[in-house]
């Protein structure tokens, strides 16, 4: 591939497929860096990333912060988990899509974030809590965890017309993160928000996203009773 032929993350896929499968890059070989594939291809990093992100799921790459990208020994094959823009999802249904944000505000995490986040213990970072709702009745409430340190542009928004979801699809480029999926129990909290009962069965995903060393956001998002997650294989 020439680097005029380079003109999407699809085809930088493709090639990076193309010397796994050819043995260009080895089993267990580190293969080079982000910054090094967007120069060969003259692209944007954040092009490379979403190749990079695309082959990874799809088992072929093995993707560590600070030890850098490495063709997995033994590829495995893996579903794909889709985690749509929530939006999307509503509006997919045919339903129509609102957004409040509740409460916005500087404030230190507490430990379980901070060590997930890898921030010091006196970081404070933007919270925001929020409540998605689909034809006027509660669909998510969200409590989310932006990194202001690394993101100080965050600070500038009010993430009332655009959520937070969606904004930083489109500011903050992501190379790993982690899941957690929970069935919990409604609070007083999250009974009041999802307008359900107290001790209600709720379905919960956590996820905390980095870019190569740095945090992005840590989200908890509960969705009201009767949602489901796809999957696909």
């Amino acid at each position: 591939m020439t680097v005029s032929q380079a003109t999407s993350w699809q085809d930088i896929q493709n090639e990076i497929l193309k010397r796994i499968m050819g043995r260009e890059w080895a089993p267990g070989e580190l293969i080079p860096t982000e910054v090094e594939l967007a120069e060969e291809f003259g692209c944007a990093r954040a092009t490379i990333n979403r190749a990079l992100q695309s082959v990874a799921e799809q088992g072929w790459l093995d993707r560590k912060r600070k030890a850098g990208t490495r063709v997995k020994e033994q590829p495995e094959r893996k579903a794909t988990l889709k985690i749509p823009i929530i939006r999307r999802e509503i509006e997919k249904q045919g339903k129509k899509y609102a957004h409040t944000l509740l409460s916005s505000a500087q404030k230190v995490p507490p430990a379980k974030v901070r060590t997930a986040m890898n921030l010091d213990e006196d970081a404070a970072i933007l919270f925001l809590r929020a409540i998605h709702l689909s034809n006027g009745k509660p669909y998510v409430h969200e409590r989310r965890w932006i990194n202001s340190l690394f993101l100080p542009d965050a600070l500038d928004e009010t993430f009332a017309d655009e959520n937070a979801n969606e904004w930083l699809l489109r500011n903050a480029p992501f190379t790993g993160g982690d899941f957690v999926f929970s069935a919990i129990s409604a609070d007083a909290t999250l009974a009041k928000a999802l307008e359900t009962e107290i001790g209600a069965a709720l379905f919960q995903f956590r996820r905390n996203t980095w870019n190569e060393d740095n945090s992005i956001t840590y989200a908890e998002l509960t969705y009201a009773p009767g949602y489901e997650m796809q999957f696909n294989g």
